[in-house]
This record gives structure tokens, sequence and C-alpha cells, in this order.
């Protein structure tokens, strides 16, 4: 399936991620994206920057190396309450938000647990999308989740990363299965690399091959243009970004 946008990626302002968002843009454009979103761990994550770095964003341009420039994060989830670490004063800088689970902030619990955290974080308001959710240690009840993400005009994450099977290991069979839900339900998925290296960026050959596999309907598919990204975006009600108009 065609991929044009890759909704998570990585500077080394994240702490264990490698490349500059120049360096990310350039391959980007390499590896024939039209769009990228930067979305680099919020301050819970060890090594995070600071809030700051995010509400500073708005000085970055819409347009870098070619490429049209989302300004995001991956936020934490930190409970069953659905809480996530983003600083109140970020979230009007922002264009994306992703919500994942990380080792290091939630303690891997029941499935119970999971649920009702993501369950939450989505009715919260405040996310955008889940991600690299094919982890086997957060285990859910994957028709409730994505059942409760339609209503809520909230996106579910395809993360190439995890389906290469260096990270989140386990993880390749229960993404085909949550992407199963998702289609079933009439959801939507995004697409993310999840790059931490800047080579990585806009390489979703696990991701398409998953994609074409099921058949899933390219109409749920954020990403498989700028156009459905940003209209997308537009059904979770957030305002239209100018210099993205006539793309």
């Amino acid at each position: 399936m065609q991929i044009q946008v890759d909704t998570h990626t990585h500077t080394y302002a994240s702490g264990h991620a490698y490349s500059t968002l120049i360096e990310n843009a350039k391959a980007a454009y390499q590896h024939g994206m039209k769009m990228f979103c930067t979305t680099d761990h919020s301050s819970m994550m060890p090594g995070s920057p600071h809030y700051w770095f995010f509400n500073n964003q708005r000085i970055l341009p819409r347009f870098l190396e070619g490429v049209a420039l989302v300004r995001g994060m991956e936020t934490n989830i930190m409970n069953e309450q659905g809480e996530v670490d983003i600083h109140p004063s970020s979230d009007e800088h922002l264009d994306w938000i992703i919500a994942s689970f990380h080792e290091p902030v939630f303690a891997p619990s029941t499935k119970e647990a999971h649920t009702t955290a993501l369950l939450n974080v989505i009715k919260s308001g405040r996310i955008d999308a889940l991600g690299h959710l094919g982890n086997p240690h957060f285990d859910f009840d994957y028709e409730a989740v994505a059942l409760c993400a339609k209503e809520h005009h909230v996106a579910i994450e395809l993360n190439n990363s995890s389906l290469k099977g260096g990270s989140r290991a386990g993880s390749e069979a229960r993404c085909e299965q949550i992407a199963l839900v998702v289609k079933e339900v009439g959801g939507w998925i995004t697409t993310g690399t999840d790059a931490h290296f800047c080579q990585d960026l806009g390489k979703f050959e696990k991701v398409s091959d998953l994609l074409d596999r099921i058949e899933m309907p390219t109409k749920q598919v954020i990403t498989h243009t700028p156009q459905q990204f940003l209209e997308f975006l537009a059904l979770r009600g957030r305002a239209p970004i100018a210099d993205f108009i006539d793309m």
C-alpha cells in the first residue's frame, strides 16, 4: 500500500535517538514521504526534553527539505485514569499527539488495567493516536479499544519498528490481529516508523505488507496521502494548518 506520511519519528532530543530534524527531513524526502510528524518523547521518559522544547516548535518551518513537517509529541500514558505527561501549555503548540505505553513510566500490569487506561486516554480528548499497541507486555481488549477509538476519532498506529522484531519482540502477530479488528469496526489506522535514526524514516515495508495482506481499505489508512491525514485532523477538530491548505 502507498504510504506518504510518517506519523512517528524521533530526533536526538528524545535522548536515545541519533539524528537531527534536518537529517530526518532529508531521509523523509529520499524515501518518498510527502509529510512527516516529529514526535519526540515527553517529559517522563528518561532523557526526554523539557516541555519548552515542544512549546517552541512554533518556530519550525512548515516545509523542510521539500517535505511537510507536522509538529508533534509522543506522550506517555501515566496511569489507569488515562493521564498523560503533556504540560498544560503545550497543547496549543502541537498538531499531533501520540499516546503510548512505555515500561519506565507505566509498569506492565493486567489486561483489564491496560484496557481501562487506553479507554480513558482516548476519552480524554488530548491525544490523536495510540502508539505501538502490539507490545505483548501491554495486553488489552482489542475490540473495546478499537470501538472507543472509532467513536472518538482516534487513530491506532501500525508501528514498523515493532514489526521488524527488534523492539517490542512478539508484536508481529498482535499487530495483525489489532489491524483486523480496526478494519472490522471501521476505525482509522496511522503508520509510523518510530525511527530513532534517520535511515529508517519513511521505510514502511513491513507495515505496507501487512496492510496489503489483510486488504485494509485505503480510506481507513490516514497516512495513505497527506490529504487524508489533514482530513483526519479536521475530523478531530484541529484547526487547519494554513501552509498545508493547497497540498
